[in-house]
């Protein structure tokens, strides 16, 4: 069926429309990334005022009846659309309805208690007192409760907030892939156990600021993050925030103690920013300019920090240059000593500094817990000690603190109650990612070697990037994989890869 020049035009209204919402939660996102840059501490307040005046301003524009007027008619004739096209209004449809469940109110509410949360999260971080964070963040959970009962649910309440990030993901879902990763993933760890410890000591000497900044620039330019469409600052926690795929930027932070620290807060989000610059650009404020998913988005993340960032190949390139910048450290250490070093397995408390291992039992600690709170099973005032519990039994670590404990992740500061399985998935997808690309790239182990990345990140501007929200992670695994996400390939990959580090 031909399009009319009625559906040209009301499609066009509708573009419109989109992009001025897109406008106005970029907006906010400007703000957002200031707040955890450089907003001086004064500003707090009317920063949080600014977010919750725009954060309801875009509400209203996305839950008004013209524009819900308009989606319910153009989803009508889609099949005069294009097929992209069909597919931004169906989403964005989904979307409007989803979003005309929330009350103005809720969302001021919501706005409102995150901006306390995050700045409550920063001063009880900077105590060491979980005490001083738990009475927001109990009203934080209250108010993730009434949202999973606006959005409505099937089973488990925690599966309205899990939507969100990782569309189709249930509870039923992930209770089985953690089943599977404490089935697969526990013995390999224990017979890591049993073999002798690499050395890593020489990662924790004294690695100065200003050289850990200028080799971690250096990495994000050779991966191909665009500098002119970004840039770099220093967070308490690491993040990529985008305003356009024109404008995406990135966070890291620097320990002068911790080599690792940085380094690999630059590749990982490195990873996501890209996917952000690789997003369609004239599909701004439209389904086609979004990412998938979150699982989708850290794959991207989890393959450039993992598969290619600690990989044997890619420091034969980088790894002179490392050396140069830190002869008095690294100028006697051979390349597989770092390489085994960079990939040491060990339980430890800190979810973003874990291997590549043991990463997913930090994933489900933050599951389990999410799950209680959200059910009821837990309250916020035994937070503390559930953590810690949960620490002892699956990772045999003892937590001595609150910092290193409870309190380390940003999260739950903003509100992202059902974000974290999404960590383990895109691990998974990444693994099947990657033994795709290196079946379809000719020589790609070599490029690697040789610090290229260009037929790397192209592939993953074609396959991943953008489709944008066209297909479900799944429907997207499926197309490039040709079979759905499957833990056995991140089974294989680590199976062999620290087989070869401890020698099992």
């Amino acid at each position: 069926m031909a399009q009319t020049s009625s559906t040209v035009s009301q499609y066009e209204a509708y573009k419109g429309k989109m992009q001025q919402i897109a406008d106005i939660r970029n907006a906010i996102a400007v703000l957002s990334w200031d707040q955890e840059t450089y907003l001086p501490e004064k500003g707090a307040a009317f920063r949080g005022q600014q977010i919750t005046t725009l954060s309801s301003l875009a509400h209203e524009l996305f839950t008004s009846p013209q524009l819900g007027d308009l989606l319910e008619t153009l989803d009508k004739e889609k099949q005069t659309l294009d097929t992209v096209a069909a597919k931004n209004i169906t989403l964005s449809l989904e979307d409007y309805q989803k979003n005309k469940k929330y009350p103005a109110s809720f969302v001021a509410e919501m706005s409102q208690t995150t901006n306390e949360c995050y700045h409550a999260w920063i001063n009880a971080r900077k105590e060491g007192n979980y005490a001083v964070f738990q009475p927001v963040l109990n009203r934080m959970v209250e108010l993730k409760r009434r949202e999973a009962d606006i959005l409505g649910y099937e089973g488990h309440p925690y599966n309205a907030l899990l939507n969100e990030y990782e569309k189709g993901a249930t509870t039923s879902m992930l209770d089985k892939i953690f089943s599977d990763v404490k089935t697969a993933l526990t013995p390999l760890l224990r017979s890591i156990e049993q073999r002798p410890q690499v050395k890593k000591d020489f990662l924790h000497l004294h690695y100065d600021r200003n050289r850990q900044w200028e080799f971690g620039i250096q990495l994000l330019k050779a991966m191909g993050y665009d500098m002119a469409a970004g840039r770099q600052d220093v967070s308490e926690h690491p993040f990529t925030t985008s305003f356009s795929p024109q404008d995406v930027r990135v966070t890291t932070r620097i320990d002068e103690n911790d080599f690792g620290n940085m380094t690999w807060s630059c590749i990982h989000e490195g990873g996501h920013a890209l996917y952000e610059q690789g997003l369609d650009t004239a599909a701004y404020g439209l389904p086609a300019g979004e990412a998938a998913s979150l699982g989708i988005h850290e794959s991207q993340s989890r393959l450039w920090e993992n598969n290619v960032g600690r990989s044997l190949v890619f420091w034969q390139h980088h790894y002179p240059q490392l050396q140069q910048l830190f002869p008095d450290n690294l100028g006697n250490v051979s390349l597989e000593d770092f390489y085994r070093a960079i990939n040491l397995v060990q339980p430890s408390l800190i979810r973003t500094e874990a291997d590549e291992l043991t990463y997913h039992f930090h994933v489900m600690v933050r599951y389990e817990i999410e799950k209680g709170l959200l059910d009821g099973t837990y309250q916020t005032k035994d937070l503390r000690e559930i953590w810690n519990s949960y620490y002892k039994e699956f990772l045999h670590v003892t937590v001595p603190n609150d910092t290193q404990g409870v309190l380390q992740d940003i999260h739950w500061s903003h509100g992202s109650f059902g974000y974290f399985p999404t960590y383990s998935l895109g691990s998974f997808y990444a693994a099947q990612f990657f033994t795709t690309a290196q079946q379809q790239i000719p020589g790609l182990t070599g490029q690697i070697a040789g610090g290229k990345y260009d037929a790397l990140l192209n592939w993953l501007r074609q396959q991943v990037h953008r489709h944008g929200r066209y297909y479900t992670s799944n429907e997207l695994c499926e197309k490039i994989t040709g079979e759905p996400l499957n833990f056995k390939y991140f089974l294989e990959y680590a199976t062999q890869k620290f087989g070869d580090i401890y020698g099992l």
